[in-house]
């Protein structure tokens, strides 16, 4: 599940919640049109079958029926027949009592408790279980039901996070903040979902109009729609394109798709949006949410924020690795430029696919060109002459859900390696290597295409740090016939490597018209200074979509000097910003990004009261004492600084992070024994941190540990080859033991890294003089 610091942050309740909340509704006009909004109302499915009585027929069987549903007889799948299951010393037992559906498991004291379970979550392969707790939180359980076959290891409870021993109070237990199911799953389960998280109280009062994912989730509140067609009084007015419904999901109205000669289709009439894409992106998306509007939900820039290509959820060739769901990966492919859409291949009321197996590639890609052994060189009907098998690998979540990437590419062993990502071959023939697999490709195809993601060695290089990841980077970076998300995951990459370079590249990409572009290349200038934020960001502050006016709004801040208008649209622009946040109040990362930003507009009592505020809500978000004990340090009491440190460590022994800022408020108290004590220690704890070993060195040195010093920089090297920081300081040290010649090794590196950079050439030239 997400862990991660939502889109940039507030404590401070009363007007500041008051002035956030207006602009917000202001933003999305809900005040100025306050009456047609109470007009438009979710009805529920059930009100949809009179007229489309096929769709819902086929909605009443899929997984978006069965999203989420109260626990019965009828809806629960487990073994509640006193089964028992235990794991890390703690035996779990399921029952039933009075009707009712039960576990005892061990709770918020670690003790072992009874708990209802209220509901049931998902259908297969697996199937979760939802408790309710005090305050209105619902929470997952973290052993959930296989519901595959026996034959195919199901039926069987199982625990969610089989590596790792979860005890109260972590917040991956089942109680913790990390399972909150009105956080981190609701949304997507059910129609209409609002958390109504109280700050004053911290509790929730969630609500749905449908516990599951109904008609309206994806059309929108329908009671415009059913006035029309039910010729209500009044219902005329909804006689337009949309029919009674914000938005028309009809990109594939009157489109078909001819076959060419070549045995490839094409689309008959040129995508001009992706509403239907975005709309399904809503939930089938790695994303960051900010708004639960309902004009707002279903057009995606207006209420998430989608992630990028980013390292970790994604191989650098942009292969799914975390739960990274579809949109990502789709987004990047051939097909999604070629104007497919979800619905090409889906039936969007039932889930399945239009046709089962290669025949439903083959309604584009004509069956007796590719359907081959010819073209997939496998036995027909055999595992590898499935499509997917080479061009939508799986990936297992969650033990046993197997997932298709849907970046729809073409295999390249090749990459494996020497990037090390996978691929679709060497998961099936998992005792040949990928050496093997590319020779096959290569004596299949002696010319083999290269597929549509080219971005790999450049995302591989920029991750990396390495040389030539700035040019890399560029390149594909004002490429237009890369993929928006390519484009936009480049520039984000490329805010790694500050040059002028970047920064014009960013300049110029603020006018590409993908909003997940503008918001990369807004990252690069919110680093300008203050003439050039500016110049480039104030016309974003009226952009079309939220997403990038809130983006603009933080990069402004520090204050550029903005008046009149510009102030205006500012001002507007940075309250819905923060009313972005407190959408997500109840997460701890709301309240350090709200921290930060009032700290840069100069009001540290207002951070504290922000960080403060993440403390309470999740000790474990060290993130937080670490912020607030630099605003204490800012305001000349390091002393406080100290004490909040130490705390913090108590609440998260062995915590790096902590241990590294403690060892720097030891540093300023000049208690340098202490100091080196914990540096070390963060080190130890976090071995593959340069900026840790940095320090650490840097330390070292300049109490006379000259030796000690080089050793820590050349350990840290060894995971961090790249890292400027620590080459600059083996140089120096280098220099002053006079090993030029280790230094101009390491400083002929960093001009590689560095090309443009004059200190570097300065440094060699003088290394260079040396060596004669």
């Amino acid at each position: 599940m997400l862990r991660e610091v939502l889109l940039p942050r507030i404590a401070l309740l009363g007007i500041s919640l008051l002035i956030a909340a207006m602009a917000a509704a202001v933003e999305s006009g809900s005040l100025a049109k306050s009456e047609k909004r109470a007009e438009a109302k979710f009805v529920g499915s059930q009100a949809c079958v009179t007229c489309h009585a096929v769709e819902h027929a086929q909605w009443r069987y899929s997984h978006h029926q069965a999203a989420m549903q109260e626990a019965n007889d009828k809806t629960v799948l487990g073994d509640f027949d006193g089964a028992i299951f235990t794991k890390d010393g703690i035996e779990s037992t399921f029952f039933k009592r009075d009707g009712k559906y039960w576990v005892r498991t061990d709770g918020l004291d670690g003790k072992l408790a009874d708990f209802e379970i209220r509901y049931t979550f998902g259908l297969s392969p697996l199937q979760q279980y939802l408790i309710a707790l005090p305050g209105g939180r619902i929470q997952a359980l973290g052993i959930a039901w296989d519901a595959r076959p026996k034959k195919d290891g199901g039926q069987r409870w199982y625990h969610l996070y089989p590596d790792q021993d979860l005890r109260a109070g972590n917040p991956l237990h089942w109680t913790g903040i990390d399972q909150n199911w009105n956080y981190q799953c609701a949304w997507c389960h059910s129609t209409d979902l609002q958390k109504n998280y109280d700050v004053r109280s911290r509790t929730f009062q969630t609500t749905w109009s449908e516990i599951n994912v109904g008609c309206e989730a994806c059309h929108g509140p329908a009671s415009h729609h059913v006035a029309w067609a039910t010729k209500a009084d009044g219902g005329e007015q909804y006689g337009g394109p949309g029919k009674g419904f914000n938005l028309s999901l009809d990109e594939r109205r009157d489109v078909t798709w001819p076959m060419r000669a070549d045995g490839q289709a094409a689309r008959s009439l040129p995508r001009t949006s992706s509403k239907e894409v975005e709309v399904c992106a809503t939930c089938h998306s790695r994303r960051q949410q900010f708004s639960s509007d309902p004009d707002a939900a279903r057009r995606l820039f207006e209420a998430f924020r989608p992630s990028l290509l980013e390292a970790g959820l994604y191989h650098p060739d942009g292969q799914q690795r975390d739960e990274v769901y579809k949109y990502g990966s789709f987004v990047q492919s051939k097909m999604y430029a070629a104007g497919v859409t979800c619905s090409d291949c889906h039936n969007p009321h039932s889930g399945k696919l239009h046709k089962s197996g290669n025949a439903v590639c083959a309604q584009c890609h004509a069956s007796e060109t590719f359907d081959t052994a010819a073209h997939h060189h496998h036995p027909i009907g055999s595992t590898g002459a499935q499509c997917t098998a080479c061009h939508m690998p799986a990936t297992t979540y969650m033990s046993v859900d197997a997932r298709h990437d849907h970046s729809l590419r073409i295999p390249r062993p090749d990459r494996s390696i020497v990037l090390g990502t996978p691929n679709a071959c060497s998961t099936c023939h998992t005792d040949k290597s990928a050496a093997w697999a590319r020779d096959e490709i290569r004596a299949w195809y002696p010319s083999p295409k290269p597929g549509a993601q080219d971005f790999a060695e450049a995302f591989d290089l920029g991750d990396r740090r390495a040389p030539g990841a700035q040019q890399a980077l560029a390149a594909v970076a004002t490429d237009s016939s890369e993929s928006n998300i390519a484009r936009a995951s480049a520039l984000a990459r490329l805010r790694n490597f500050p040059s002028p370079e970047a920064l014009d590249i960013a300049t110029k990409s603020l006018t590409i018209e993908d909003p997940l572009v503008r918001v990369a290349a807004i990252s690069i200038i919110a680093g300008a200074d203050a003439a050039t934020r500016r110049s480039n960001l104030v016309p974003l502050l009226r952009d079309k979509w939220r997403l990038v006016r809130m983006e603009a709004a933080r990069a402004l801040v520090p204050d550029v000097g903005l008046l009149g208008d510009e102030r205006a649209a500012f001002d507007k622009a940075l309250g819905v910003y923060v009313a972005g946040q407190l959408f997500n109040a109840e997460r701890p990362e709301t309240h350090v990004n709200l921290g930060n930003l009032y700290l840069e507009q100069g009001k540290p009592d207002a951070a504290r009261a922000s960080f403060r505020t993440a403390i309470e809500l999740d000790n474990r978000f060290v993130a937080a004492n670490i912020a607030l004990a630099e605003v204490e340090r800012s305001q000349g009491n390091e002393a406080a600084a100290q004490k909040i440190l130490h705390d913090a460590l108590a609440d998260n022994p062995k915590s790096a992070p902590v241990e590294h800022a403690l060892g720097l408020s030891l540093i300023r108290q000049k208690r340098i024994e202490g100091a080196m004590e914990y540096l070390s220690r963060a080190v130890e704890h976090a071995p593959e941190n340069a900026r840790f070993a940095y320090v650490l060195a840097v330390a070292l040195h300049d109490t006379g540990k000259w030796r000690e010093a080089t050793e820590v920089l050349k350990t840290a090297l060894l995971s961090n080859p790249y890292d400027r920081e620590l080459l600059s300081a083996l140089v120096s040290y280098e220099m002053e033991a006079g090993n030029s010649t280790a230094a101009l090794e390491r400083a002929e590196l960093l001009d590689q890294l560095e090309p443009n950079n004059p200190a570097i050439s300065r440094l060699l030239a003088r290394l260079r003089e040396r060596m004669r």
